[in-house]
C-alpha cells in the first residue's frame, strides 16, 4: 500500500514536468519553425523550405503530449501540480475533471495553442499540393503565433507549476463551470478564434510573396469556413448554457465576452462571401486580404478581453494586468505587423476584372460591408466603456438596448439582400429579370408577416418584421436551388440529377442561409411573444401564465456527488390537461460557497416551458417562469447554419490542395 502511494505520487509529479519539458521543446521547436521556411522561401533553397513540415509536426506532438500531460494530472487529482488544486476536486464528476482542464486561464492557454499547433500540422499533412514557398511561409507564420503564445504560458502562465506542500483535496471548479454544454464550448469556440490564423498565415505568406489569385481563394477558403463552422457551434453552445444554466431567462446578454466570440464570426463571415469573389471572379483580392488580417485580429482582441482582467464576466478569466500587458504586446506586434505589411503591399494586388452596380460581386460586397459595420458597432459598444473610463475616470455601462438598437437594421439589410445578391449572375445582371423567380416569394414571406400582425393582439411589429424575413431568407434559398435546377423549366428526373450533381458549396450556402431565417424566426418570436411571471410561490399555490397554469407542489432536498439541492416540484396544465412535471433545482456548492440555479425546460419545436427556483422567502420561494414561444429554432437555426458549412467544407474544390475534378454531368458552380 505505501509503495502504491509513493508510486501515485512520483507519477503525478513526472507528469508535471514531463509536460512542462514538452512546452519547452516545443518553444524552441517553434521558433526554429518561424525562422528556417521563412528563410528558405526568401533564397529559394528546396530543403530549408520543407523542415517546416517535420517541425509543424513535431511541435504538434509536443504540445499535443503537454495538454495529455495536464489531462492525466487533473483526472487524477493530482493536487501536488497547483492548477489542478486551484480548479478540480477529488468528487467532481469525471466530465468535469476533464473539462476542468481548461476551465481556467492557464490550461484554456495549453488547449488554445494545442489548437494552433494542430491547424499547423494538418496544413503539413494535407498541403501536399501548396506551393513550396506559401506552403513554407504559411508555417512560418504559424510558429511565429505559437512562439509568442507559448512565450506567454511559460513565462507568465504556467499550468504545471507545483505546490510544495500539495492540500489533501483541491478547490474545485467554478459550479457555473460544471455544466455540459460549459464542458463542450469553450473548445469548439478555440477551434474557431485559432483557425482564423490559418486564414491570417495565408494572407501573410501572400503579402510576403505579392501573389493573390484564385487558387489562393480556394486554398484559404476551408480553413475560413471550418473556423466559422465551429465558431457558430460555440457561440450556439455559449447562448444555449445561459439560456438554461444561469436562469435568468435570457440566450444573449451582449456581455463583453459574448461579444468577443462575436466579432470575429461576422468578420468571418464576410472573409468567406470575399473569397467566393476572387476565386470566381479574381477581384476583392485587397480587400479579402485586409478581411483575413481583421478576422484574426478580433480573435486576438477576444483574447486581450478575457485575460487581461480589464473586464468583469462570467466568462472572464481573472487575471493580473501583468498579463493583459504581455497579450497587449502581441497583439500590438501582430495586428500592426500585419496592416503595416498589408499597407505596404496591397497596392500590388491589382485586380483583373470589373463588374457592374447591379451583379452578384456587388451583392458580395454590400453583404461584406454590412457585415463588417456590424462588428464595428459591437466592437464600439464593448470597448467604449473601457476607453472612457480610461480617459475620464467615469465607469459607464452599454448594455442590451444599445446595442439592440444599433446592430439590429444591419441584420435586417442582410437579411433583405441575401436572397436577391444569391440568385444574381456575375459581372453583370439585369435586376427585374433576376428577381423574376423571388417575386413569388417576396409576397409570400409579406403575407405571412401581415398575417401574423393580423393575429396577434397588441403585439411588437418585432414578430411580424422577423417572420417575414425568415421567410423570405427560407424561401429564397429553396427557390435559388430550384433555379438551378431548372425546376418547372425540365422534367422532374432531369431536375432531379440537377440537384444531386449541384456542387457541395452551393447546397451549403443554401442551407446556410436558411438556417440564418430560422435563427431570425427563433429570435423575433422570443423577443416579441415571451410571457414572464415573477412571483414568491408558497407549497399548494396555483398560477396562471399566458396560457398554462402552474401548481407549486413542494420542496425537496437531496445530495449531489459534489453539492446539496433543493428540487422544486411544479406541475404544468393547459385547459385543465396535464402537459409537464417541472424540477428546477437551487444547488450549493460547498467547497466553492457557491449557489447555482438549473432551470427547468419544458421543451418542444412550438415553444419552451421555463421555470427557475430562487431563494426561500417568508414561507415561500421565488420562482420565475416564463412562456417561451418556438424558443428552440434559434438552436437550430445556429446548427442548420454550421451544417451548411460542413456541407460546403465536403465541397471537393473547397479541400486544401484539392482541384475540381469535372465530371460530364456535373452541374457547373456558380
Amino acid at each position: 500500500m505505501i509503495c502504491s502511494e509513493r508510486s501515485a505520487v512520483y507519477t503525478g509529479t513526472m507528469t508535471a514536468e514531463l509536460g512542462h519539458f514538452a512546452t519547452l521543446l516545443a518553444f524552441f521547436v517553434a521558433i526554429l519553425q518561424a525562422v528556417v521556411p521563412m528563410v528558405g522561401a526568401t533564397r529559394n533553397q528546396a530543403s530549408w523550405m520543407a523542415v517546416g513540415v517535420p517541425m509543424a509536426i513535431a511541435q504538434f506532438l509536443l504540445v499535443g503530449f503537454a495538454f495529455a500531460m495536464l489531462t492525466i494530472a487533473f483526472v487524477t487529482s493530482d493536487f501536488s501540480v497547483r492548477l489542478v488544486a486551484a480548479n478540480s476536486h477529488s468528487l467532481k464528476p469525471m466530465l468535469y475533471k476533464v473539462s476542468g482542464v481548461w476551465g481556467n486561464h492557464e490550461g484554456s492557454m495549453l488547449l488554445w495553442i494545442f489548437i494552433l499547433t494542430t491547424y499547423g500540422a494538418l496544413v503539413a499533412w494535407f498541403g501536399q499540393n501548396l506551393p513550396d514557398r506559401l506552403k513554407a511561409r504559411v508555417l512560418s507564420v504559424q510558429a511565429m503565433i505559437a512562439v509568442a503564445f507559448l512565450a506567454f504560458m511559460i513565462f507568465t502562465s504556467n499550468p504545471f507549476e507545483r505546490l510544495e506542500f500539495p492540500p489533501i483535496d483541491g478547490n474545485d471548479l467554478n459550479p457555473l463551470l460544471q455544466d455540459p454544454g460549459l464542458a463542450f464550448h469553450p473548445p469548439f469556440l478555440y477551434m474557431g478564434y485559432v483557425g482564423l490564423s490559418m486564414s491570417f498565415s495565408f494572407a501573410i505568406a501572400a503579402l510576403i510573396e505579392g501573389r493573390v489569385d484564385a487558387a489562393w481563394a480556394r486554398w484559404v477558403r476551408p480553413w475560413t469556413l471550418l473556423a466559422w463552422v465551429n465558431l457558430t457551434i460555440g457561440i450556439a453552445l455559449g447562448s444555449w448554457w445561459a439560456y438554461y444554466e444561469l436562469g435568468w431567462g435570457g440566450w444573449w446578454f451582449w456581455d463583453p465576452v459574448e461579444n468577443a466570440s462575436f466579432m470575429p464570426w461576422l468578420i468571418a463571415g464576410a472573409l468567406l462571401h470575399s473569397s467566393i469573389v476572387v476565386e470566381k471572379r479574381d477581384t476583392l483580392k485587397s480587400w479579402t486580404i485586409l478581411l483575413a488580417i481583421l478576422a484574426f485580429s478580433f480573435s486576438l482582441i477576444g483574447t486581450f478581453i478575457v485575460r487581461s482582467g480589464v473586464i468583469t464576466s462570467v466568462h472572464a478569466f481573472a487575471n493580473d494586468p501583468e498579463r493583459g500587458v504581455f497579450i497587449l504586446i502581441i497583439l500590438s506586434v501582430a495586428i500592426g505587423g500585419a496592416l503595416t505589411l498589408y499597407a505596404l503591399r496591397a497596392r500590388e494586388l491589382r485586380t483583373t476584372s470589373a463588374f457592374s452596380v447591379i451583379s452578384r460581386e456587388s451583392g458580395l460586397v454590400l453583404n461584406n460591408l454590412l457585415l463588417v459595420v456590424a462588428a464595428a458597432v459591437v466592437f464600439s459598444g464593448t470597448i467604449w466603456p473601457l476607453v472612457a473610463e480610461i480617459t475620464t475616470g467615469r465607469k459607464l455601462s452599454i448594455g442590451a438596448p444599445f446595442f439592440e438598437l444599433a446592430f439590429t437594421p444591419f441584420m435586417v439589410a442582410i437579411a433583405m439582400a441575401l436572397p436577391i445578391g444569391a440568385i444574381l449572375p456575375w459581372k453583370r445582371a439585369d435586376l427585374s429579370r433576376s428577381m423574376q423567380p423571388l417575386w413569388g416569394v417576396l409576397a409570400l414571406s409579406i403575407a405571412l408577416g401581415a398575417l401574423v400582425w393580423t393575429m396577434q393582439t397588441g403585439g411588437r411589429m418585432l414578430a411580424p418584421i422577423g417572420i417575414t424575413l425568415a421567410a423570405w431568407l427560407v424561401l429564397g434559398a429553396m427557390v435559388e436551388l430550384g433555379t438551378r435546377a431548372k425546376l418547372g423549366k425540365a422534367s422532374l428526373s432531369e431536375t432531379l440529377r440537377r440537384l444531386r450533381n449541384l456542387p457541395r458549396s452551393d447546397w451549403g450556402k443554401s442551407v446556410a442561409h436558411a438556417g440564418f431565417g430560422l435563427t431570425i424566426f427563433g429570435i423575433a418570436s422570443i423577443t416579441a411573444w415571451e410571457v414572464e411571471d415573477i412571483r414568491v410561490a408558497h407549497v399548494g399555490d396555483r398560477f396562471t401564465v399566458g396560457a398554462y397554469e402552474f401548481q407549486f407542489n413542494g420542496v425537496t432536498q437531496a445530495n449531489g456527488k459534489n453539492y446539496t439541492t433543493d428540487i422544486g416540484n411544479f406541475t404544468a396544465f393547459k385547459d385543465g390537461v396535464l402537459v409537464a412535471e417541472l424540477r428546477p433545482e437551487k444547488r450549493f456548492y460547498p467547497v466553492q460557497g457557491m449557489p447555482t440555479t438549473e432551470a427547468a425546460i419544458d421543451q418542444s419545436l412550438t415553444r419552451d416551458l421555463y421555470l427557475a427556483l430562487g431563494d426561500e422567502q417568508n414561507g415561500g420561494w421565488a420562482v420565475r417562469t416564463y412562456i417561451k414561444p418556438f424558443a428552440n429554432w434559434l438552436w437550430i437555426g445556429a446548427l442548420v447554419m454550421a451544417l451548411g458549412g460542413v456541407l460546403s467544407l465536403t465541397d471537393r474544390r473547397y479541400r486544401v490542395a484539392a482541384t475540381a475534378r469535372k465530371t460530364p454531368d456535373a452541374v457547373p458552380a456558380e
